[in-house]
């Protein structure tokens, strides 16, 4: 041709046909991988054949080319019939170098055909004696460290036994029998911290421990007073002092809320020695840890009274928390801690200091270190898992509920974990509805001496939750009648459980317990009447609980009861209000105004019971009421 054109073949674009469904549906064959398309490739190339032959092949190729392009006249054209030649090649060079490396580590190996020995060194000129005389120095430089301290720790025992003084080593086994020690470097230091129990608390109860000076020991020992220790114990001044929890339910004024956020900073009425005098080596940290103790206490009640939400937001100012547990009710909770270092106001110190001295609650400060003993001894104690291949963790009761035993609510309440202040929010409502409901029962008993009003808590109660039986009974009528009560003080609830089985739940209001008292009072009062009657022999004609008649009243109904006698010829009514109190009418027949008219002649209407008329009960003998109307029935009763 006289004008050549590259033609550039390429596969096509479409796949080739596999299947062709009855549907006339044509699926196509995948394409081949890049890897695929390279196997396919290499599986032309016939590595069995030797060089000659490729070149011979290539010569063919190169000369068939020449005649080709000859007859064809196209001397640009070459064509290549090997294009592997290179590939190959190299792949049988790497094959040869592999065979060869081969071949060197089996013989290096094996050591059967050729052995390698190493260049050998040259000599180290070798000095005995100089090794014999720096050994010798050596261990004389340590028998003379050894001596030394021989000769210290003998004239130090030969003191103590002449002077009398105490032993260092013997005082530091004490120590270490109680407290956590280690040394660094050439110091001893201890641990007062609760990390061992789990505590997260990040100030640290590092103390250091030293031998006293001995003129310190010898003045201490000539002073009158206890034994004194050869160590010395230096404390971090940040837990030195006296430290404690104070805790204070009062009603909220503004003069003292006032007060508390003005004044945020509160000082312990501690008992600190003098500026001569030193504390034992074990008073001294037992009061470091526990400073460290209440400052890890306060912190965790500080976080979480910010972390909660309320519906009355606590109040977090410096040493002080001040939370809302009942409506005009407060909550004080505050760290008190005297290191003798803050004496600048000493008036202000001590007055506020016996103020708190005053009206510190010391059940709920011991609750409060009693929870955080508590979340110290989970930390390290968990449960066995049930069975032994469960997880650690959850609780027995969590792990026992399987999936018929609790639904998802039970289950993430057994999941839920209250915080310490919640712990002794619940505990503060609950001390003071019991303190609520101590003071009405009291001042009942006190105004009402008709009947008699018993309480008797109970002994063994939880810390939110008690529980009282109060008696209402008359003097001398008690196996007559008697009217129990049984009370259960919650946090702010109280569950009153009355002697007909009702149950009524009140709130924290202190009106509500004391009219559901008055009302069982009177209660009392008329199935009294109606007991002592019955033993008198006396008929009840009617009786109500909750009477019609009258005026409205402002405090439950007013009850009434009609008595007849063992005759038939006098009746008593007995109206009880427990707003007015109680009234008792009495009448007879026959009548004393029946006369016989010519409508009326038969006498036997003159049998009917006349007008009541009212009887003044405070002019009757008797003790209380049960008493007066068991008069009152003996004297109707009698045939005169």
């Amino acid at each position: 041709m006289a004008n050549s054109v590259n033609i550039s073949i390429e596969a096509p674009i479409e796949n080739q046909i596999q299947e062709i469904t009855y549907d006339g549906q044509e699926i196509y064959q995948a394409p081949l991988s890049m890897s695929e398309n390279l196997a396919r490739l290499a599986q032309k190339i016939d590595f069995s054949k030797t060089d000659d032959e490729f070149c011979n092949i290539k010569k063919e190729g190169d000369n068939g080319s020449e005649v080709k392009s000859e007859e064809d006249k196209e001397p640009g054209y070459q064509s290549s019939l090997w294009p592997w030649d290179s590939v190959r090649n190299k792949l049988r060079n790497a094959l040869t170098e592999v065979s060869v490396l081969a071949d060197v580590l089996s013989i290096a190996k094996e050591k059967r055909y050729m052995v390698l020995d190493p260049i050998q060194a040259d000599p180290i000129e070798s000095r005995p004696m100089v090794q014999v005389y720096g050994r010798k120095k050596a261990l004389s430089a340590a028998g003379a460290v050894l001596l030394n301290g021989v000769e210290r720790l003998r004239a130090s025992e030969t003191m103590r036994m002449t002077r009398n003084m105490p032993d260092f080593h013997i005082d530091l086994l004490r120590l270490r029998q109680n407290w956590r020690l280690k040394k660094v470097s050439n110091t001893i230091v201890g641990d007062l911290s609760y990390r061992t129990a789990g505590s997260k608390f990040s100030q640290t109860g590092v103390f250091e421990v030293t031998k006293a000076p001995e003129e310190q020991i010898a003045a201490a020992m000539n002073a009158p007073g206890a034994a004194p220790s050869a160590l010395r114990v230096t404390v971090p001044p940040e837990l030195q002092g006296v430290a404690f929890i104070s805790v204070r339910c009062q009603k909220e004024q503004e003069d003292v809320v006032t007060a508390t956020l003005n004044s945020s900073a509160l000082n312990c009425p501690g008992s600190l020695p003098g500026d001569g005098a030193e504390l034992h080596w074990q008073q001294k940290l037992e009061a470091a840890q526990n400073v460290l103790y209440c400052k890890e206490l306060f912190a965790r009640l500080a976080a979480e009274a910010v972390q909660l939400d309320a519906s009355i937001p606590h109040i977090v100012v410096g040493n002080r928390i001040m939370l809302t547990i009942l409506p005009s009710i407060q909550l004080m909770i505050g760290l008190c801690h005297n290191n003798g270092q803050n004496n600048n106001n000493t008036e202000g110190t001590k007055s506020q200091g016996s103020y708190v001295k005053a009206e510190h609650d010391h059940v709920l400060e011991h609750s409060l270190h009693q929870l955080l003993r508590a979340v110290h001894h989970s930390n390290t104690h968990h449960p066995f898992p049930h069975p032994a291949t469960g997880p650690l963790g959850p609780s027995k009761r969590r792990s026992l509920a399987g999936p018929m035993g609790a639904d998802r609510y039970e289950l993430m309440e057994m999941s839920r974990e209250q915080s310490l202040l919640e712990q002794i929010v619940q505990q503060a409502q609950h001390f003071f509805m019991r303190r609520r409901g101590e003071y009405v029962l009291d001042t009942i008993a006190k105004e009402v001496k008709d009947p008699l009003i018993v309480s008797h808590w109970n002994a063994l109660n939880s810390p939110t939750h008690s529980c009282v039986k109060i008696n209402i009974m008359a003097y001398g009528y008690d196996a007559v009648c008697r009217t129990s009560l049984v009370v259960h003080v919650g946090e702010k609830t109280l569950k009153c459980i009355c002697r007909d089985g009702k149950v009524r739940n009140l709130s924290y209001e202190l009106q509500e317990l004391r009219d559901l008292i008055f009302c069982q009072i009177y209660q009392h009062q008329m199935t009294g009447v109606q007991a002592v009657g019955r033993c008198m022999g006396w008929q009840l004609l009617a009786s109500s609980s909750h009477l019609g008649a009258g005026p409205v009243e402002p405090l439950a109904n007013a009850s009434s009861c009609l008595l007849a006698s063992p005759n038939g010829d006098r009746m008593i009514a007995i109206r009880c209000e427990p707003s007015v109190g109680i009234q008792v009418f009495i009448a007879q027949s026959p009548k004393k105004d029946f006369f016989v008219s010519e409508l009326v002649q038969d006498k036997k209407w003159e049998n009917l019971g006349g007008a009541f008329k009212e009887v003044k009960l405070e002019k009757m003998e008797g003790k209380n009421f049960l008493n007066k109307m068991e008069l009152l029935m003996a004297c109707l009763s009698s045939p005169s």
